[in-house]
């Protein structure tokens, strides 16, 4: 593909990666994605103009071009999600780089993306949850592993942490401080408070964990003593919600919705519960406001005497 750009929009493409990274603090994975996504656009773009795509062409791009790179888009089969990703990706670099080289960007700004359902985040109920946490526990015959199991999925969900995150943590985070700093997407940090059960949760692995927990090394371990793979934690889960008959959406990340959803249910705010679960926007968050209609709405159906 990239034999069909010049150097200089290859150059480019470089400078905006490195503009993002300084400036937006995105992360690397998003950083290549959106490489790829220009990159691809860019060869498209070649094959349907008939020429190598430089810096000047670029700025002469219309919006013929673009209803062209659409319509491909869709003869592929790419899927709405995933073609509104890469238009945000063209965008982004277009505004960029038309600031920079001086050029009308309208014809790819003004481009819409398909429409598509945004799923809604699939929470446990609160007493699923409580039985999810329990039933981890009973998945492995040593005891620290199962003391690890459970610390990790209580962490999970009464900190509303990414799998990563929680991973993340080192043996010099131990024992749990009333607030936990943690690095999320991008390298942005956020507090999160730490309720006593995953305190305890995490004090009962310790005390049974074989292993030495240094400050720098991981804090969750593995039988053989390394870092801890997400993939055993999704695999102990899924045994779990199978013996309790819950559906296949009971998964590490659901932990992390049920916190949010279980917060906005008890009351709380959507600026906090987006501190706490470090959305960079809170249209992100606002997903759970849908999620909690929906919870009221069934609520009405079973309680209200004209309801059904």
């Amino acid at each position: 593909m990239t034999l069909e750009i010049s150097p200089g929009a290859r150059d480019a493409l470089q400078a905006w990666g490195d503009h993002m990274r300084a400036l937006d603090g995105a992360a690397e994975n998003t950083l290549a994605a959106y490489a790829r996504d220009v990159t691809a656009f860019l060869a498209f773009q070649a094959g349907h103009r008939g020429g190598p795509m430089g810096l000047a062409e670029i700025g002469r791009l219309r919006t013929a071009d673009m209803r062209a790179w659409m319509a491909d888009q869709r003869l592929r089969g790419t899927g709405g999600r995933s073609v509104a990703r890469h238009l945000s990706a063209v965008k982004s670099f277009a505004r960029w780089l038309s600031e920079r080289e001086g050029f009308d960007p309208t014809a790819i700004l003004s481009t819409r993306a398909p429409k598509f359902r945004k799923p809604l985040p699939r929470p446990l109920a609160k007493d699923a949850a409580k039985d999810l946490i329990e039933t981890v526990g009973m998945q492995h015959d040593t005891p620290w592993i199962a003391a690890r199991d459970v610390a990790v999925v209580t962490v999970l969900y009464g900190c509303g942490l990414r799998i990563s995150e929680g991973l993340g943590l080192t043996g010099g985070d131990a024992p749990l401080a009333d607030v936990l700093r943690i690095k999320g997407k991008g390298g942005k940090e956020r507090l999160v408070p730490v309720l006593p059960a995953a305190r305890d949760a995490v004090e009962r692995y310790i005390a049974a964990c074989p292993f030495d927990l240094t400050d720098d090394g991981p804090l969750f371990r593995g039988a053989r003593g390394g870092p801890l793979n997400g993939r055993i934690v999704a695999g102990v889960m899924t045994r779990a919600r199978m013996q309790l008959g819950l559906p296949a959406s009971a998964t590490p990340h659901a932990l992390r919705h049920s916190f949010a959803t279980h917060l906005l249910e008890a009351g709380g705010d959507l600026r906090s519960i987006q501190e706490l679960l470090g959305h960079a926007s809170l249209s992100t968050t606002q997903a759970y406001t849908a999620v909690d209609t929906v919870h009221l709405m069934e609520t009405y159906a079973r309680a209200h005497p004209h309801g059904r």
